[in-house]
């Protein structure tokens, strides 16, 4: 598909500037690296977003390569860019509804998940305390099944909302969490279908009490987890062990690749030195994977979601 005329496309349908061309994707990751994303469109609500889709539809086959972005905590995009859609998601897209006397709590995909923690606490809704660790978005959290503190996103999840870009869907369709088939950092929503809020259930508790357990876990991630430029947690863990032990048992705290070095706080999340670039970060990724490989049998697969690289050892 023509890119310039999908972009002329949805302009002359969207507010002015919702789309836009060459956005450097470093504005929209918490690497803060990566080259440009060809257009974007970032849409505040369901109606902005049927245009996408029906514009996509309009235009034909085959379509543009899509890229759905969150707050980009677990997106690493090539230095080369990405010759495509980024659909990014704002306005009523972050909103939080709070409804204690149903014990459910109401959030836009945009919405980060520390505020979703942190509504839902403030409200005397427990049982989503574990979300004020994982800096991603709900929609994100949905796609893949995020999780921290021994809980998953699967296990507090009602239902979520979702449109299918690539169907020409022209509003989101409920689905029951039984029906996203999610399993350890998996769901079964394929490439072009977009998360646009979700339901989940907790609760009732003491207002005082869930902001005490949410105030611990932000205080386990400080003394445990490094800040600075990083999307988090870079490999799954593999079942019965953790990542971040095989990495440090293999040695590789500090082990650096130009800009790029793994924590030493954490062996498994990856730091963005000032001078690094995304590349340097991918080939990191590559080395690491192929030392613990070699040292242990394991091959550890990355739950971070790299864009446009050339590396055959990278999925």
């Amino acid at each position: 598909m023509n890119l310039d005329r999908l972009a002329d496309a949805l302009a002359a349908q969207l507010p002015t500037g919702v789309v836009q061309r060459d956005v450097p994707v470093s504005d929209l990751t918490t690497y803060r690296l990566g080259g440009p994303v060809a257009v974007v469109a970032r849409v505040s609500d369901d109606a902005a977003l049927g245009v996408v889709a029906a514009t996509l539809a309009q235009l034909g086959a085959p379509p543009p390569p899509l890229l759905v972005v969150g707050r980009g905590s677990n997106l690493l995009v090539a230095d080369r860019g990405f010759p495509g859609l980024g659909v990014v998601l704002a306005g009523d897209f972050e909103s939080v509804d709070v409804e204690p006397g149903r014990s459910r709590v109401r959030a836009g995909a945009a919405t980060p998940l520390p505020v979703l923690a942190r509504r839902a606490a403030a409200g005397g809704l427990a049982g989503l305390e574990f979300f004020v660790g994982i800096p991603g978005s709900v929609g994100g959290a949905v796609r893949m099944n995020a999780g921290g503190h021994g809980r998953e996103t699967r296990e507090v999840l009602h239902r979520a909302w979702v449109l299918d870009l690539l169907a020409g869907d022209a509003t989101p369709s409920a689905r029951d969490v039984a029906d996203l088939d999610l399993s350890y950092r998996h769901s079964g929503l394929r490439a072009g279908q977009v998360v646009t809020r979700a339901e989940f259930h907790a609760t009732p508790d003491d207002p005082t009490a869930c902001a005490a357990r949410v105030d611990e876990i932000v205080r386990w991630r400080r003394e445990h987890q490094p800040g600075g430029s990083n999307a988090g947690s870079v490999f799954r863990n593999p079942t019965g062990d953790s990542a971040g032990r095989l990495i440090d048992a293999a040695g590789l705290k500090g082990l650096r690749v130009g800009g790029a070095v793994v924590s030493e706080k954490h062996a498994n999340f990856f730091q963005a030195e000032p001078g690094a670039s995304a590349d340097d970060v991918a080939r990191l990724v590559a080395e690491v994977q192929a030392r613990v490989d070699g040292a242990t049998g394991i091959h550890l697969v990355p739950e971070l979601e790299l864009v446009g690289f050339d590396d055959p050892r990278l999925p």
